[in-house]
C-alpha cells in the first residue's frame, strides 16, 4: 500500500498516511464504543486501548520472529522506531482477544462489536479509495538531481546504467533517524551487489554533505543532491527519512517511512527479488 506510506510533516513531527489513518480509525472506534457503551451502561474505552496495545505487540512479535537473525540483541528487538510490524500478527492477536472478551464478558459484546465495526469501516472507506487511486506501481521520477561533484543526473539514468533494483533513501544531515540508519545502509551497500543504493540529500549543499560524511566516517556511493526537495514532493515523501524500493523495471514496489533497521531493510528488499 504505497499510498498509505506517503508522509506528511507537522512541524518537527512526521507521520505516514497509514499512521494517521490508524489514529483516525481508532478515534472513531473509541467514539462509537463510548456512545454505544453508555446506552448499555458498559464502558469499553479501556478494553479498546488494551486491544490496540496487544495488536501492536502481536504485529511486532511476528515481525521479529520472521527477521530474528537481523536483530543483534533484545534491545534492538524492542526498539519499534524501525517500524517493523507484521499486520497479520496484529490482526490475529486483536481478533483473538476481542472474541475472547465477547465470550468472557457478554455485557461488552454489543459496544465492543460496534466499536470494532466502526473502526474497520473507517479504515476501509478511507484506505480503499487511496489504494485504488494509487493504481499501478509508479515509475522512478525523472527529477533533476546533482552529484556531489556538481554534475547533473537523475534516477532513471542511474537505474538504466545499473540495470538492477534500486533503493532510494531521502535524508538530511539534521535528521536524527537518518543518521542512526546510515550505518545500516553503509553495510548493506558493501554486502549486497545486486541492489543499487542511492542516497538523495534533501535541500543541503555539497560542502555540508561532504563534511557530514567525513565527520561520521561514512563511505557511501551514489550520494546525490536535491537542492529544492523536488523528489520529496513528487514521491509524497514530505518527512524524513523515507526509503523507496524500485524493482529492476523501475516500478515502485514498497515505501518505508521512518528509520530503518537491518530487519526492516531486508523486509523491503524481499519485494524486489
Amino acid at each position: 500500500m504505497n499510498a498509505l506510506q506517503q508522509s506528511i510533516a507537522l512541524g518537527p513531527l512526521g507521520f505516514s498516511l497509514g499512521q494517521v489513518l490508524i489514529m483516525v480509525a481508532f478515534g472513531m472506534a473509541l467514539l462509537a464504543g463510548t456512545l454505544i457503551g453508555r446506552r448499555h451502561r458498559t464502558p469499553v474505552a479501556d478494553t479498546l486501548f488494551t486491544l490496540l496495545l496487544l495488536s501492536m505487540a502481536g504485529a511486532r512479535l511476528l515481525f521479529v520472529a520472521r527477521y530474528w537473525s537481523s536483530y543483534d540483541d533484545m534491545i534492538s528487538m524492542l526498539d519499534i522506531r524501525d517500524g517493523g510490524f507484521d499486520p497479520i500478527g496484529g490482526l490475529v492477536v486483536g481478533l483473538a482477544y476481542a472474541l475472547w472478551l465477547m465470550w468472557r464478558l457478554p455485557a461488552q459484546r454489543v459496544p465492543l462489536a460496534g466499536a470494532l465495526l466502526t473502526g474497520a469501516l473507517t479504515w476501509g472507506l478511507i484506505a480503499g479509495p487511496l489504494v485504488l487511486l494509487e493504481g499501478s506501481a509508479r515509475p522512478i521520477p525523472d527529477t533533476s538531481l546533482a552529484t556531489l561533484g556538481g554534475n547533473p543526473t537523475d534516477l532513471p539514468s542511474l537505474a538504466a546504467a545499473e540495470g538492477q533494483p534500486m533503493v532510494v533513501n531521502l535524508w538530511a544531515t539534521w535528521c536524527p533517524p537518518c543518521i542512526r540508519e546510515m550505518p545500516v545502509f553503509e553495510q548493506a551497500q558493501k554486502e549486497i551487489d545486486d541492489i543499487t543504493f542511492v542516497f538523495v540529500n534533501q535541500g543541503e549543499s555539497a560542502q555540508h554533505v561532504n563534511r557530514f560524511l567525513t565527520e561520521h566516517s561514512l563511505e557511501l556511493d551514489n550520494v546525490l543532491l536535491d537542492a529544492t526537495n523536488a523528489l520529496g514532493e513528487v514521491t509524497g515523501s514530505m518527512a524524513m527519512p523515507t526509503t523507496l524500493f524500485y524493482d529492476a523495471e523501475g516500478r515502485l514496489r514498497n515505501t518505508h517511512f521512518g528509520e530503518l533497521s537491518r530487519a526492516t531493510l531486508h523486509s523491503g528488499l524481499e519485494r524486489l527479488r
